[in-house]
Protein backbone atom coordinates (compact mmCIF):
# COMPACT_ATOMS: atom_id res chain seq x y z
CA UNK A 1 0.00 0.00 0.00
CA UNK A 2 1.85 3.16 -1.46
CA UNK A 3 0.75 6.51 0.10
CA UNK A 4 2.34 10.25 -0.47
CA UNK A 5 0.39 12.78 1.59
CA UNK A 6 0.14 16.30 0.79
CA UNK A 7 -0.91 18.87 3.58
CA UNK A 8 -3.01 22.04 2.56
CA UNK A 9 -4.30 24.23 5.51
CA UNK A 10 -3.88 21.53 7.78
CA UNK A 11 -5.76 19.08 6.09
CA UNK A 12 -3.89 15.61 4.92
CA UNK A 13 -4.77 14.66 1.51
CA UNK A 14 -3.45 10.88 0.66
CA UNK A 15 -4.15 8.49 -2.59
CA UNK A 16 -3.78 4.84 -1.55
CA UNK A 17 -4.61 1.66 -3.51
CA UNK A 18 -7.22 -0.58 -1.36
CA UNK A 19 -10.49 -1.71 -0.12
CA UNK A 20 -12.69 1.47 0.82
CA UNK A 21 -15.00 -1.02 3.04
CA UNK A 22 -11.49 -1.78 4.86
CA UNK A 23 -10.64 1.47 6.50
CA UNK A 24 -10.62 0.97 10.05
CA UNK A 25 -8.94 3.92 10.89
CA UNK A 26 -11.37 6.38 9.27
CA UNK A 27 -14.59 7.69 10.52
CA UNK A 28 -17.01 7.78 7.29
CA UNK A 29 -16.36 6.45 4.00
CA UNK A 30 -18.58 7.81 0.61
CA UNK A 31 -20.62 5.55 -1.29
CA UNK A 32 -20.77 6.10 -4.95
CA UNK A 33 -24.61 5.55 -4.52
CA UNK A 34 -27.27 5.38 -7.21
CA UNK A 35 -30.51 7.61 -7.16
CA UNK A 36 -32.22 4.89 -4.90
CA UNK A 37 -29.35 4.34 -2.39
CA UNK A 38 -29.54 0.56 -3.28
CA UNK A 39 -27.42 -1.87 -3.53
CA UNK A 40 -25.57 -1.90 -7.10
CA UNK A 41 -22.61 -2.90 -8.34
CA UNK A 42 -18.82 -1.43 -7.57
CA UNK A 43 -18.40 0.93 -4.93
CA UNK A 44 -22.33 0.88 -4.02
CA UNK A 45 -22.71 -2.59 -4.02
CA UNK A 46 -19.31 -3.50 -1.77
CA UNK A 47 -20.63 -1.05 0.88
CA UNK A 48 -23.91 -2.11 1.09
CA UNK A 49 -22.32 -5.97 1.16
CA UNK A 50 -20.14 -5.04 4.18
CA UNK A 51 -22.35 -2.76 6.09
CA UNK A 52 -25.00 -5.61 6.06
CA UNK A 53 -29.02 -5.09 5.14
CA UNK A 54 -29.75 -2.39 7.87
CA UNK A 55 -27.69 0.12 5.66
CA UNK A 56 -30.18 -0.45 2.55
CA UNK A 57 -33.02 -0.70 5.13
CA UNK A 58 -31.98 2.95 6.20
CA UNK A 59 -31.50 4.29 2.85
CA UNK A 60 -35.05 3.80 1.83
CA UNK A 61 -36.50 6.42 3.27
CA UNK A 62 -33.67 8.88 2.05
CA UNK A 63 -34.58 7.73 -1.27
CA UNK A 64 -34.11 9.76 -4.06
CA UNK A 65 -31.20 11.79 -4.18
CA UNK A 66 -30.72 13.80 -7.21
CA UNK A 67 -26.36 14.22 -8.68
CA UNK A 68 -24.53 16.08 -6.73
CA UNK A 69 -26.22 15.46 -3.12
CA UNK A 70 -24.76 14.01 -0.33
CA UNK A 71 -26.76 11.86 2.40
CA UNK A 72 -25.34 10.06 5.26
CA UNK A 73 -26.07 7.19 7.56
CA UNK A 74 -24.58 5.15 9.91
CA UNK A 75 -21.76 2.22 9.07
CA UNK A 76 -23.75 -0.47 10.63
CA UNK A 77 -21.04 -3.33 10.07
CA UNK A 78 -18.74 -1.57 8.48
CA UNK A 79 -15.22 -0.45 10.11
CA UNK A 80 -16.33 3.10 10.20
CA UNK A 81 -19.00 5.10 12.09
CA UNK A 82 -21.10 6.75 9.03
CA UNK A 83 -21.56 6.47 5.36
CA UNK A 84 -22.08 9.67 3.33
CA UNK A 85 -23.66 8.81 -0.10
CA UNK A 86 -23.14 10.71 -2.98
CA UNK A 87 -25.36 10.79 -6.68
CA UNK A 88 -22.12 11.61 -9.09
CA UNK A 89 -23.42 12.65 -12.42
CA UNK A 90 -23.52 10.49 -15.13
CA UNK A 91 -20.49 11.74 -17.86
CA UNK A 92 -22.61 13.15 -21.50
CA UNK A 93 -25.70 13.14 -19.31
CA UNK A 94 -26.16 14.86 -16.20
CA UNK A 95 -25.04 18.54 -17.09
CA UNK A 96 -23.00 20.45 -16.29
CA UNK A 97 -20.81 17.55 -15.12
CA UNK A 98 -18.19 19.38 -13.71
CA UNK A 99 -20.09 21.28 -11.55
CA UNK A 100 -22.72 18.21 -10.00
CA UNK A 101 -19.03 16.15 -9.56
CA UNK A 102 -17.54 18.95 -7.42
CA UNK A 103 -20.79 19.50 -5.38
CA UNK A 104 -20.66 15.41 -4.55
CA UNK A 105 -17.14 15.98 -3.13
CA UNK A 106 -17.99 19.45 -1.71
CA UNK A 107 -21.65 18.58 0.18
CA UNK A 108 -19.66 15.22 1.67
CA UNK A 109 -16.89 16.95 2.96
CA UNK A 110 -19.39 19.86 4.48
CA UNK A 111 -21.49 16.90 5.83
CA UNK A 112 -18.61 15.13 7.91
CA UNK A 113 -17.66 18.53 9.14
CA UNK A 114 -21.10 18.88 10.27
CA UNK A 115 -21.01 16.16 11.64
CA UNK A 116 -18.06 16.74 13.64
CA UNK A 117 -15.86 14.28 11.62
CA UNK A 118 -12.06 14.24 11.08
CA UNK A 119 -11.38 11.65 8.40
CA UNK A 120 -13.17 10.91 5.08
CA UNK A 121 -12.50 8.41 2.49
CA UNK A 122 -13.52 8.91 -1.37
CA UNK A 123 -13.65 5.83 -3.85
CA UNK A 124 -13.47 7.73 -7.78
CA UNK A 125 -16.79 8.61 -8.01
CA UNK A 126 -18.89 8.84 -11.35
CA UNK A 127 -15.76 6.74 -12.56
CA UNK A 128 -17.40 3.45 -12.79
CA UNK A 129 -20.62 2.80 -14.36
CA UNK A 130 -21.57 6.54 -15.17
CA UNK A 131 -18.55 7.02 -17.10
CA UNK A 132 -16.81 9.70 -15.98
CA UNK A 133 -12.77 9.60 -17.71
CA UNK A 134 -10.25 9.31 -15.01
CA UNK A 135 -8.06 12.18 -15.02
CA UNK A 136 -10.52 14.87 -15.60
CA UNK A 137 -12.40 13.50 -12.47
CA UNK A 138 -9.43 13.50 -10.48
CA UNK A 139 -9.07 17.28 -11.65
CA UNK A 140 -12.35 18.28 -10.23
CA UNK A 141 -12.21 16.01 -6.90
CA UNK A 142 -8.87 17.86 -5.95
CA UNK A 143 -9.74 21.19 -7.31
CA UNK A 144 -12.44 21.28 -5.05
CA UNK A 145 -11.69 19.57 -2.15
CA UNK A 146 -7.80 21.98 -2.02
CA UNK A 147 -10.15 25.24 -2.12
CA UNK A 148 -12.27 23.86 0.57
CA UNK A 149 -9.54 22.84 3.09
CA UNK A 150 -9.36 26.27 4.23
CA UNK A 151 -12.43 26.24 5.35
CA UNK A 152 -12.64 22.56 7.33
CA UNK A 153 -12.22 22.70 11.04
CA UNK A 154 -13.48 18.98 12.15
CA UNK A 155 -12.09 17.28 8.97
CA UNK A 156 -8.21 16.61 9.03
CA UNK A 157 -7.62 13.40 6.72
CA UNK A 158 -8.98 13.34 3.16
CA UNK A 159 -8.20 9.81 1.69
CA UNK A 160 -9.04 8.37 -1.69
CA UNK A 161 -8.76 4.54 -1.67
CA UNK A 162 -8.58 3.33 -5.38
CA UNK A 163 -9.39 -0.20 -6.13
CA UNK A 164 -6.62 -0.37 -9.28
CA UNK A 165 -2.95 1.09 -8.53
CA UNK A 166 -3.28 2.76 -11.77
CA UNK A 167 -6.07 4.79 -10.31
CA UNK A 168 -3.92 5.69 -7.03
CA UNK A 169 -1.13 6.76 -9.45
CA UNK A 170 -2.65 9.07 -11.62
CA UNK A 171 -4.67 10.36 -8.11
CA UNK A 172 -1.46 11.19 -6.81
CA UNK A 173 -0.20 12.53 -9.75
CA UNK A 174 -3.18 14.94 -10.05
CA UNK A 175 -2.97 15.55 -6.07
CA UNK A 176 0.60 16.66 -6.41
CA UNK A 177 0.01 18.95 -9.45
CA UNK A 178 -2.31 20.65 -7.98
CA UNK A 179 -1.69 21.27 -4.63
CA UNK A 180 1.95 22.20 -5.79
Amino acid sequence: MSSDSVQKNGVTFECIQGDITDQHDLDVIVNAANAELMPGGGVAGAIHKAAGPELARTCESMAPISPGKAVITRGFELPNGHVIHCLGPVYGRDEPSDELLADCYRNAVQLAEKEGLESIGFPALSTGAFGYPMEPAAEVAFETLLALSSELKKVRLIRFVLFKDADRELHQRVLTRLAG
